[in-house]
């Protein structure tokens, strides 16, 4: 039976995992004063629990003041790849639990092409 880690529940959102080779898990986030959980809906054993405290770096893409729905989470164990329509609320809280340094903005695509354009500009 899977045991949350959370005493509290700040929000509780559905998005998808993208842990399989075979595509992304859809299931429900909870993210609490522990820890960032995600379980799927096709079976909730095959859990996905990410203490704050085991977390590197999270981030996503941000172009102006948008939001990427693909948010990345390092940790020691690993790097994880999540997807969901509340990704800005989940890094909000993210920022509350783990610090803002931890939460980071990913460069869009087209910001990457733009910044290689410049650097070769300089050359």
């Amino acid at each position: 039976m899977a045991q949350s880690l959370n005493k509290t529940v700040s929000l509780q959102t559905t998005g998808v995992s993208y842990m399989t080779a075979a595509g992304g898990k859809v299931g429900k986030f909870l993210l609490g004063d522990k820890a960032l959980e995600f379980y799927p809906d096709s079976n909730v054993e095959r859990y996905i629990q990410i203490p704050w405290n085991t977390i590197i770096q999270i981030g996503a893409n941000v172009s102006g003041k948008k939001v990427s729905r693909h948010f990345e989470v390092y940790t020691d164990s690993g790097k994880f790849l999540f997807a969901s329509k509340d990704s800005g609320k989940i890094l909000k809280i993210a920022r509350d639990a783990i610090g803002n340094d931890k939460v980071v903005r990913f460069p869009t695509l087209l910001q990457k092409i733009g910044q290689l354009f410049a650097k070769k500009e300089k050359n």
